[in-house]
């Protein structure tokens, strides 16, 4: 697929998003393109039923002009004005040899950066200087390599009706009085203590729950965990996708598809069931044999995410961090330097040993 551009009106340099505007920016004589703002009620919940039929039968795919990391497999879009450089997931040195990604979903709709470069840098300067017991090295080569690539990263979003039928028991406390004896002084005292025990009896019934935008990450280069860090999202905030917010940013293709991806959901709404199932229990202890769940009107969407990036390898280790490029929200992995530990244990160890002569000294002289 041809590279979509979005030509400056004043001089015809190529345009880009400014971040936390509707706008797009010509970075040469800052002339402003306005983005057409479409009406949120156009983001289209899919059928999920019906989206699994027509890909059981002949449905076309869509072609994206995309590269591939032959490390980490991650799949994105690039600027083809560039010729090489990392991979943002994983640091991978790139050729970037164009490849085509085969995909079935457009996005419907995305959360717009609202930070800059310039501010993700920032957030990240501040998680640098956090990290205590991270090697000099570390931080500095972190600090020489903190190019950020900012990254649409896919997921999917599922609404959904149950209706759980469930078996359990409901358990009731009582409290007997029970009669034991000590020994004080050699002679035996008798005292009496309150014992709980639980009366079990059968339970059974059903749930309702309405879930609304349970979100799937789509992505299998972003560190799972990461990704839940960084939540929550302000998806109340979507609006319908068009490609002049993804001007001057990549976006990553899906690799988990809409099928995996509900199955990840239903493990989300399971977890929430389950707690309702309790709560219709009732009693002070619960105990669940079956839970039978049926998830009726079932709808999806694709959604990108804004998210800046960077990588950078250690000791033959990749370390990653990635911001929220909307509220912020710093998260990253980091080594940790043995020596430092050592040395902080050590002065540790001297405070206290200072402390215990001070406190000996105080002692002699009263």
């Amino acid at each position: 697929m041809e590279e979509i551009k979005f030509p400056c009106e004043a001089c015809g340099a190529g345009l880009q998003y400014a971040p936390g505007t509707t706008v797009l920016k010509c970075a040469y004589c800052g002339h402003e393109n306005p983005i057409p703002q479409g009406d949120q009620a156009r983001i289209e919940e899919l059928d999920y039923r019906a989206a699994l039929q027509k890909l059981s039968s002949d449905q076309p795919v869509i072609e994206s002009a995309a590269v591939k990391c032959s490390n980490c497999a991650a799949e994105f879009t690039f600027d083809p004005r560039v010729t090489a450089e990392d991979c943002p997931f994983c640091g991978t040195p790139l050729v970037l040899d164009e490849t085509h990604k085969s995909v079935v979903f457009k996005p419907q709709s995305l959360l717009p950066f609202t930070l800059d470069d310039k501010q993700a840098r920032e957030r990240f300067a501040v998680w640098l200087n956090g990290l205590w017991f991270a090697p000099n090295k570390v931080k500095h080569y972190a600090r020489q390599k903190s190019g950020l690539t900012g990254m649409y990263v896919p997921y999917w979003t599922y609404d959904c009706a149950t209706i759980s039928a469930y078996t359990g028991q409901r358990g009731e406390h009582y409290y007997e009085t029970q009669s034991f004896t000590a020994y004080e002084d050699g002679k035996p005292v008798v005292y009496t203590q309150q014992v709980r025990h639980t009366r079990w009896y059968p339970a059974t019934g059903t749930v309702f729950r309405d879930f609304d935008d349970v979100l799937v990450l789509a992505s299998t280069s972003l560190p799972q965990a990461q990704a839940e860090r960084l939540e929550p999202w302000d998806l109340a905030s979507l609006v319908p996708y068009s490609e002049e917010y993804l001007s001057g940013f990549r976006a990553e293709a899906y690799h988990v598809d809409v099928e995996q991806g509900f199955s990840q959901a239903q493990a989300v709404m399971d977890r929430v069931v389950r707690a309702d199932v309790r709560n219709d229990i009732g009693g002070d202890e619960q105990r669940i044999h079956s839970v039978q769940t049926r998830h009726e009107r079932i709808t999806f969407k694709h959604v990108l995410l804004p998210v800046y990036l960077a990588a950078y390898r250690y000791k033959d280790r990749v370390y990653r961090f990635v911001v929220n490029a909307r509220t912020g929200e710093v998260q990253g992995e980091r080594p940790y330097s043995a020596v430092k530990i050592a040395l902080f244990v050590l002065a540790v160890a001297i405070l206290i040993a200072l402390a215990v002569m001070w406190a000996g000294g105080q002692t002699h002289q009263g």
